[in-house]
C-alpha cells in the first residue's frame, strides 16, 4: 500500500474520531436529542472497508453507523443535522441518528434491527449481480448479531447464488452489555463461513491497512464471480453500548488495554515514521478537521426544524 493511500486512511478515521468526540461532548450539554451510538475506537473497520470500495458499491450499515456514512463520503453537516433532526438532513429530521441513509453515497440504509441489514445486503446484491453492475454490496454488523437467524439465512443465500456481497463483523466484545463468550460459543464468528463455503477471514480491526486489504481481496473475488465473503475485524468499543450508558461492565483495565492499541495513533505513527507526513502538518490535519466538524455543529444547530405538516411527506408504509 502507497503511503498517500495510508494517509487517505488515517485522515478518514481522524474525521471520524472527531466526529463522534464532538458527540459525546452534545450529548454531554444536552444538545443532542435520543439514543446516540458510537463507533469511538473502531474507526479502523470502517475506513479500512469503504476505502477499499467505490462509489457505486452499496453499504448497509446498523445503529453504529456514523463512521461508516463519513467514510463513505457521506456530508458530516448532513450527518450532524440529521443527528440534531434538523430538516437540513439527510433524511429531512425524520431518521435522527440511528436510522441514516445517504443515497448519494449509496449508503442506502442503517437499521437498528439487531441483524436486520444482513438480508438487505443480499437483496442489493443479487440486483448487482442481475444487473451486472459490476458493483458489490457490504453489510456491517456486530457479534451480537451474528447469532440472529436472519445472519445464517444470508449467508446461505449469498453463497448459493455466488452473490457480490462482503460481510463485515466489527467484534467489538460487547452486544450490547453482554461479553461475546456468554453469547455464542464459537472464539471467531469468521469460523462459520466454513458452514457456507466461503471465505471466512479474521482481521485486527484496529489495523486499517489489514481491514483494507482483507476487503480489496474480498471485492475482486465478488468481481470475478467467486461470490460472498465473511471479514471478522477484531476491536472494541470505547464507550458505553450508546451514550446514556455508564460501562459498569466494562472493566477500567480492559478500556485502557484497547485505548493503548488507538487505531489513529497507529497509522499516525506509521506515515510520521515513513517521513510521508511531519509533526507540523499532523497540527494542521488536526485544525482542518476540528474546523469541519464545528462547521457540522453550527450548520445543524443553525437550520430549521421540520414543520408539522411535513409530518407525512416520504412515508411509503
Amino acid at each position: 500500500m502507497t503511503s498517500q493511500k495510508k494517509y487517505e486512511l488515517y485522515r478518514g478515521m481522524l474525521l471520524i474520531r472527531r466526529f463522534e468526540e464532538k458527540l459525546t461532548e452534545l450529548c454531554a450539554g444536552g444538545k443532542v436529542p435520543g439514543m446516540v451510538i458510537l463507533c469511538t475506537g473502531q474507526e479502523a473497520v470502517a475506513a479500512g472497508v469503504c476505502g477499499a470500495l467505490e462509489k457505486e458499491d452499496v453499504i448497509i450499515s446498523n445503529h453504529r453507523s456514523h463512521g461508516h456514512l463519513l467514510a463513505k463520503g457521506a456530508d458530516p453537516n448532513l450527518i450532524m443535522a440529521e443527528i440534531y433532526g434538523k430538516s437540513t438532513g439527510y433524511n429531512k429530521g425524520k431518521s435522527g441518528t440511528l436510522h441514516i441513509a445517504a443515497p448519494e453515497v449509496n449508503a442506502l440504509c442503517t437499521t437498528t434491527v439487531v441483524g436486520g441489514g444482513i438480508p438487505i445486503v443480499v437483496g442489493t446484491a443479487f440486483a448487482q449481480q442481475y444487473n451486472k453492475s459490476g458493483s458489490v454490496s457490504v453489510c456491517f454488523f456486530g457479534n451480537g448479531a451474528a447469532d440472529e437467524g436472519s445472519f445464517h439465512e444470508s449467508l446461505n443465500m449469498a453463497a448459493l447464488w455466488n452473490l457480490p456481497a462482503i460481510f463485515i463483523c466489527e467484534n467489538n466484545v460487547y452486544s450490547g452489555a453482554q461479553r461475546m463468550e456468554d453469547h455464542t460459543k464459537v472464539k471467531d464468528i469468521a469460523t462459520r463461513a466454513i458452514g457456507y463455503d466461503m471465505p471466512g477471514v479474521v482481521v485486527d480491526g484496529n489495523d486499517a491497512v489489514a481491514v483494507y486489504n482483507a476487503t480489496v481481496e474480498a471485492r475482486e473475488r465478488c468481481l470475478a464471480g467467486e461470490g460472498p465473503t465473511l471479514i471478522e475485524c477484531k476491536t472494541y468499543r470505547w464507550r458505553g453500548h450508546g451514550e446514556s450508558d455508564h460501562q459498569v461492565y466494562q472493566p477500567k483495565d480492559e478500556i485502557a488495554c484497547w485505548m493503548e492499541r488507538c487505531p489513529v495513533e497507529k497509522l499516525q505513527k506509521e506515515l510520521l515514521d515513513e517521513g510521508f507526513i511531519t509533526r507540523q502538518e499532523v497540527l494542521e490535519l488536526e485544525n482542518e478537521i476540528n474546523k469541519a466538524v464545528e462547521e457540522s455543529v453550527r450548520f445543524a444547530e443553525d437550520s430549521p426544524w421540520p414543520a408539522p405538516e411535513d409530518a407525512l411527506e416520504d412515508i411509503y408504509a
